[in-house]
C-alpha cells in the first residue's frame, strides 16, 4: 500500500521544484524514453533515509557544474506503481533497487547508481560520482 501523499509531497518537491519532471504514469515512461535523444538522469525516488540523506541532496549538488544532463526525470518508488515499474523496464540489467540514479546517452544506460551503492555514503560522494559520468558522458 503506498505511503500517504501528504508523506511523499515534500520529497518529489525536492526534485521537482528543482528542474525534474515528476513521470506518474507507464505512458509518461514509455513517451520520455521513446523520444530519448542526448543525456537524461532518471532518479528512482524514495522515502527510505538514504534517499533523504544521500541520493536526493547529491544528485541536485551534482547538477550544479557545467556538465550536466539535457533532461531531468524522476519516478517515486512505492508510489507510481506503473511508472516505476516501466521505467525499470530501462534498467535492466540491473534490479529493481530504490533509491537509484540512471544515466542515459541517446537512450543507453550508460551509468547507474544502485542503492547499495548510496547507502552508507555521503551526498558529496553521490555527487562526485555522477559529475564523473557527466565528464564522460554529457
Amino acid at each position: 500500500m503506498p505511503y500517504p501523499e501528504m508523506l511523499v509531497t515534500p520529497m518529489r518537491a525536492e526534485l521537482t521544484n528543482n528542474g525534474f519532471e515528476e513521470l506518474k504514469s507507464a505512458e509518461e515512461v514509455d513517451s520520455v524514453f521513446n523520444h530519448n535523444t542526448g543525456t537524461m538522469l532518471l532518479v528512482v525516488n524514495s522515502v527510505c533515509g538514504c534517499a533523504a540523506g544521500a541520493c536526493r541532496p547529491g544528485v541536485l549538488h551534482s547538477l550544479q557544474g557545467d556538465k550536466k544532463p539535457e533532461k531531468l526525470f524522476t519516478v517515486f518508488a512505492g508510489q507510481d506503481i506503473e511508472a516505476v515499474q516501466k521505467a525499470r523496464e530501462n534498467l535492466l540489467p540491473y534490479p529493481p533497487s530504490s533509491p537509484s540514479i540512471a544515466l542515459f546517452k541517446d537512450g543507453k544506460l550508460v551509468h547507474m547508481i544502485e542503492r547499495h551503492s548510496i547507502e552508507g555514503r555521503t551526498a558529496q560522494m553521490i555527487s562526485d560520482n555522477l559529475r564523473s559520468a557527466y565528464q564522460s558522458f554529457c
